[in-house]
């Protein structure tokens, strides 16, 4: 059976609670294809205190988005048949403080338009309603925005809404396949942020600063860096041709 959807306002409230008391515990950890934003993945190998090419290597694999042409980097589930993610355990998600913004929205999803020519962002929640969940049952109120706060997500939101206004940009400056070693440079800065950090290739254009004072930047700050420096570098409009 197919999910329900309903359409609600952030003032809008909804019941639900998720807890290993409720049966269908961890069920939605399984049989999902779990995309990874940028600041999902510098969270995730934060919290495991891995570096981000370690943390991509054994977690994640990389395609192409079909709509977009940028790189997408999913989790890799731990079993082909099962499809659980490699962080759920019989007791909950070991990632729980780290989770993607995904997770946290559950079982709300959020969506943003943006005015092309005004840069205005409008933001739009729904409620999902899967038939499996058990979590509709006698479970707590919330409001959307309630929600929201509870589960720290307005840095993963702004970042997301940076992430999408990259998307756009792509769309309008590049349409269309990108040369390999441009959706390369992107990975790289998006989502292997040490190794972008790293590379004396990219390392001039990053701050602008000495070697010492990048080392000092924070991590949130160097992922906005490298957002800003994909924006300006790769995303351009491509050269026309005499």
């Amino acid at each position: 059976m197919q999910p329900t959807v309903f359409s609600m306002e952030k003032h809008q409230f909804f019941r639900f609670t998720c807890s290993p008391g409720v049966t269908c515990f961890n069920a939605c950890c399984r049989n999902l294809n779990q995309a990874l934003t940028p600041y999902d993945v510098l969270c995730l190998k934060q919290f495991l205190e891995m570096s981000s090419g370690d943390f991509l290597n054994r977690y994640t694999e990389e395609s192409t988005g079909p709509g977009t042409g940028l790189p997408v980097v999913s989790l890799r589930f731990s079993d082909a048949d099962d499809l659980a993610c490699p962080f759920v355990a019989d007791a909950g998600c070991r990632v729980y403080p780290a989770r993607p913004a995904s997770c946290r929205s559950y079982p709300l999803a959020r969506g943003v338009s943006r005015n092309r020519e005004t840069g205005r962002l409008t933001e739009c929640w729904a409620l999902i309603r899967e038939p499996h969940c058990l979590g509709f049952r006698n479970g707590q109120p919330h409001t959307v925005e309630e929600w929201v706060d509870d589960q720290q997500l307005a840095t993963h939101n702004r970042m997301n809404d940076i992430m999408l206004e990259l998307i756009s940009r792509k769309k309008q400056f590049r349409p269309g396949p990108l040369m390999p070693f441009e959706r390369k440079r992107i990975y790289t800065a998006l989502y292997d942020l040490d190794a972008f950090r790293d590379d004396p290739s990219y390392r001039d254009s990053i701050l602008g600063a000495s070697a010492d004072t990048q080392s000092k930047t924070g991590a949130l700050d160097l992922l906005l860096v490298a957002m800003d420096w994909v924006r300006e570098n790769v995303l351009t409009p491509s050269p026309r041709k005499a």
